[in-house]
């Protein structure tokens, strides 16, 4: 079955790609991930597994409200958490379940501060071999 990757922090750009990406699963029949990408300040120390953990426990529940409604429009859907940047995670999760999209939100930055700042939607357009669907919040 293919899949429709899609990347969630619960801002306002990914609940509007929420949207998109369930009309997007359910009209091509696939099953969507729900991506969120985190990665700890620090790989060493004490303090890694208490990062890790929180932004674990954040992830799941920053999720949670996209899964049941991605479920509740009667698509096929999935969380996965991924440690590594947001960019990197989508990509890694498109590349594994070989996906049709990858849908995010647009924060509303101009072209200039995201190709200065790396926005993740600019991350995208030039890492990913999956078409991206990029949409404004």
């Amino acid at each position: 079955m293919a899949c429709t990757v899609l990347g969630y922090d619960d801002s306002p750009g990914s609940k509007a790609a929420l949207e998109t990406a369930v009309e997007l699963a359910g009209a091509y029949g696939d099953e969507l991930v729900i991506g969120f990408g985190f990665a700890p300040p620090t790989r060493a120390g004490e303090e890694y597994g208490e990062h890790e953990g929180a932004l674990r426990e954040l992830g799941e529940r920053l999720t949670a409200d996209a899964l049941a409604r991605a479920r509740a429009a009667g698509v096929a859907a999935r969380v996965e958490l991924v440690e590594d940047s947001p960019a990197a995670a989508l990509v890694a999760l498109a590349e594994r379940h070989g996906a049709r999209f990858i849908v995010v939100g647009s924060y509303g930055e101009s072209p200039i501060k995201g190709a200065i700042l790396g926005s993740t939607p600019h991350k995208l357009l030039h890492l990913a071999a999956t078409p991206v669907v990029v949409v404004p919040a």
